[in-house]
C-alpha cells in the first residue's frame, strides 16, 4: 500500500492535530497556507509524511521523506528544505521558522520569517536570523489560477478608482 493512501488525522486534548500520508499533508499544507493570507506555492514541499499544528500556540511542522531543494524560476533563488520544517504561524506571517534555507551568492543562508504587510499586499518578504531581509512579488509564489484571479482583482480595484 503507497504512503500517500495511508490517511491519518488525530487530535488530542490539547489542541493538536497531526496528519499522516502524502496527499493529505499536502492537503493540510495548503489549508493553512490559504488561511495564513500566502500563496499556494511559497512552501512547494513535495513527499511530505507528516505534518501537525498545536493552534492554541501556532506551532506547525512538516516532515518530508527526504530533505529537498527547489528552485524558483520567478525569483532565480534556489532553495533547500530539511527533513523538518518547523515555525509559528499567524496571519500573513510565519516566524522561528527552521528547516528552510536559500542560496545567495553561493552561500546557504537560512530563513527565519516571511511576512506580507496586510491581504492586499505585493509582496512577500523573508527575513534571516539576523534581521537582514529579502522582498519578492507575491505572484511569483502563486500558482497560475491563483495569479490570474489575483491580476484579475488588481484590475478591477483599479477600475474602481478611476
Amino acid at each position: 500500500m503507497a504512503t500517500s493512501s495511508i490517511i491519518s488525522t488525530m487530535k488530542d486534548q490539547e489542541g493538536m492535530e497531526i496528519v499522516y500520508g502524502a496527499d493529505e499533508c499536502h492537503r493540510h499544507s495548503i489549508e493553512l497556507l490559504e488561511e495564513l493570507g500566502f500563496p499556494k506555492g511559497v512552501l512547494p514541499l513535495k513527499d511530505l509524511v507528516e505534518c501537525g499544528r498545536v493552534k492554541e500556540t501556532g506551532f506547525v511542522w512538516m516532515k518530508l521523506k527526504a530533505p529537498y531543494e527547489h528552485y524558483f524560476e520567478r525569483t532565480n533563488t534556489r532553495v533547500s528544505y530539511a527533513a523538518e520544517v518547523t515555525g509559528y504561524v499567524e496571519k500573513l506571517k510565519m516566524k522561528k521558522m527552521s528547516g528552510i534555507k536559500s542560496k545567495q551568492m553561493m552561500i546557504w543562508v537560512p530563513i527565519s520569517e516571511m511576512s506580507m504587510e496586510d491581504p492586499k499586499a505585493k509582496k512577500i518578504t523573508f527575513k534571516t536570523p539576523m534581521g537582514i531581509g529579502k522582498s519578492f512579488p507575491v505572484t511569483a509564489f502563486m500558482t497560475p489560477e491563483e495569479e490570474e484571479k489575483y491580476l484579475l482583482q488588481l484590475k478591477q480595484n483599479e477600475t474602481k478608482e478611476i
